[in-house]
């Protein structure tokens, strides 16, 4: 009985210690202000097993004089600290503005504008397979060239 419950313990053990190691390559995550301007719902998938170069994209919204449907685009890179479930990140992103407007009762006008989103944060991710971040960036309107300083933060599920 002793060596069955040895046994058990010790498989316990080292699968516990293989799923602490392991890194999600994969993310959903609501983003509160960030690339998607208000808000957005985004998905997001590292290149490799390893913290590295990933990608993520997603739909949000933004509402100034009329209501845009903003796709955030961006290329990132994970560097690990110390702790391997925190991180400092890179990013390059685009988000395509789509605007419309109704000008007569048949007729709808829609407009594109694409902003530059170039990112720098902080990411943790927790043993239960969550993740939260922090991100500092420059929105920068490629249709009028002013560039403004704006702050993201999200949280999502790793799987």
């Amino acid at each position: 009985m002793r060596k069955c419950t040895l046994l058990l313990l010790s498989m316990g053990l080292i699968f516990a210690a293989q799923a602490q190691s392991s890194f999600s390559r994969n993310f959903t995550y609501f983003e509160a202000g960030g690339n998607g301007l208000f808000g957005s719902f985004n998905y997001e998938r590292q290149f490799s097993k390893k913290p590295g170069f990933g990608m993520r994209a997603g739909l949000g919204f933004y509402h100034e004089y009329d209501p845009a449907l903003t796709i955030p685009i961006a290329i990132n890179y994970l560097i690990p600290l110390k702790n391997e479930y925190q991180f400092l990140e890179g990013a390059l992103g685009l988000t395509p503005v789509l605007t419309y407007e109704r000008p007569q009762k048949n007729q709808v006008d829609i407009e594109i504008d694409h902003v530059f989103m170039p990112t720098f944060g902080f990411r943790k991710h927790t043993r239960n397979n969550y993740m939260w971040r922090i991100n500092l960036g420059a929105f920068i309107a490629t249709y009028d060239g002013y560039t403004l300083p704006y702050i993201g933060f999200s949280y999502g599920k790793r799987f």
